[in-house]
């Protein structure tokens, strides 16, 4: 582990090199201050790692003394400063530990209405008010990119953006189908209808890390739609892109201009495929991990809200919160934690 530092050190200081040279090529310049970002906080544990350490060694060196006041504070000194260090040790181990190399990055997330019809559309909303509100509580911008109203309120899709420092490491769990169980408004007869929604996160990319070539995209335009279909355009702003490798579509037309549009279309279409990529190489190299937290595969039902009894249950993890109105208004870290915990578990674990 001690070599494996010392080379993170040397490295991270090459980066620093590098960079005060001002590098010119841009994909240069962003890959660089990626890694800066996540080796720094390795490299400023393992300074105080170090620090305390020399401290101890002081310490120590002073039971020696003939001085008969020395030798006490020395003792009182080591008695601190040794699980002070044991402390640093299993923190900068736990910081070794292979992690998901997006934990750090803005995410896109997508709520989609499942079985349910109007129901799941109304569900969706509230899940779409719950991540709004968890993104106020943690400081992180929420923009909406792409949404598909009902009239009632409802959303048959919502696509949208959540910038801030670790929103995929929180949000990442997230992703799979939410399950609801209330009367619906429109019920007569009071019986509890069981409705669903998906959620898809997404960790956004850069464009220099996915490049799409021009000949790889179809773009169709066409006049934005307003409720009922009618249009509120009279040019065509709505943007529709075709990834012809691919088949993936995506679309956005909540912008009045059609430059606007298509680059909230081209930003979804990059998260999208970067997922694509990163699934793909962790199936490779890794198809039996995810064994207490689940494989995160979308299609898993990972939580159920249940009206009646103010119930929210996590199904990966096994816990249920009594109070049902907290949760929607953002209180999910509880899950999260959990989550997030056993993950770490995993990875520890994983690394010997």
């Amino acid at each position: 582990m001690w070599e494996r530092l010392e080379g993170i050190v040397r490295r991270f200081e090459a980066i620093q090199a590098e960079l005060a040279q001002a590098p010119t090529d841009r994909q240069r310049l962003v890959t660089l201050g990626r890694e800066r970002a996540e080796l720094e906080p390795i490299v400023s544990a393992y300074q105080a790692y170090r620090e305390t350490s020399a401290y101890l060694e002081q310490a120590r060196g002073l039971l020696d003394s003939d001085d008969p006041e020395v030798r006490p504070l020395a003792e009182a000194e080591i008695q601190e400063l040794e699980p002070r260090l044991a402390a640093l040790e299993a923190d900068l181990r736990e910081r070794l530990a292979p992690r998901d190399s997006r934990d750090q990055r803005d995410v896109i997330v997508e709520i989609r209405a499942g079985t349910g019809g109007g129901e799941a559309a109304l569900f969706a909303a509230d899940l779409f008010r719950m991540y709004t509100r968890y993104a106020e509580s943690r400081g992180w911008e929420v923009e909406v990119l792409s949404k598909n109203e009902t009239g009632i309120g409802g959303f048959k899709e919502v696509i949208f953006a959540v910038r801030g420092r670790g929103a995929f490491s929180r949000l990442k769990f997230e992703s799979g189908v939410h399950r609801v169980q209330r009367i619906p408004v429109t019920e007569s007869s009071g019986r509890i209808h069981t409705s669903t929604a998906t959620v898809a996160v997404l960790a956004e990319a850069d464009e220099v890390e996915i490049e799409i070539p021009d000949r790889d995209i179809k773009m169709d335009v066409y006049r934005s739609g307003g409720a009922g279909g009618q249009n509120v355009q009279k040019n065509s702003t709505a943007v529709r892109l075709t990834h012809l490798p691919t088949g993936m579509v995506v679309q956005c037309q909540d912008e009045r201009s059609q430059l606007q549009n298509r680059m909230r279309a081209m930003s979804i279409l990059r998260a999208r495929l970067y997922d694509m990529a990163v699934q793909a190489r962790q199936d490779e190299l890794d198809e039996a991990r995810r064994s207490q937290v689940g494989s995160g595969e979308r299609s898993e039902k990972i939580r159920t809200y249940n009206f009646p009894q103010s119930r929210v249950t996590d199904h990966r993890i096994g816990i249920s919160i009594h109070n049902l109105p907290a949760v929607l208004d953002g209180g999910i870290d509880s899950f999260i934690d959990e989550l997030a915990s056993r993950e770490q578990a995993e990875r520890l674990q994983a690394s010997g």
